[in-house]
């Protein structure tokens, strides 16, 4: 997941624990990274799971109006 100058870090929260099922902490700390670092990492996950999560990340950031921005790489 990217850093943008316009998504809420809460967004980012939320979307961490639904749409990864990452825990409160996991989730925080992720956003965390995000923030300062530029990205980071949500999971790993086989190829079309990747993209299915990419895919509700950026329908839901879509939905609520952000430009949130989240990418695949291969392990």
């Amino acid at each position: 997941m990217h850093n943008d100058d316009y998504t809420t870090m809460e967004f980012v929260v939320d979307v961490l624990e639904g749409v990864f099922h990452k825990s409160p902490p996991d989730a925080h700390r992720i956003m965390l990274s995000i923030h300062t670092e530029g990205m980071g990492v949500c999971g790993t996950f086989p190829h079309e799971i990747a993209e299915t999560k990419i895919a509700r990340v950026h329908r839901k950031a879509r939905q609520a109006g952000f430009p949130l921005r989240c990418s695949l790489e291969e392990a």
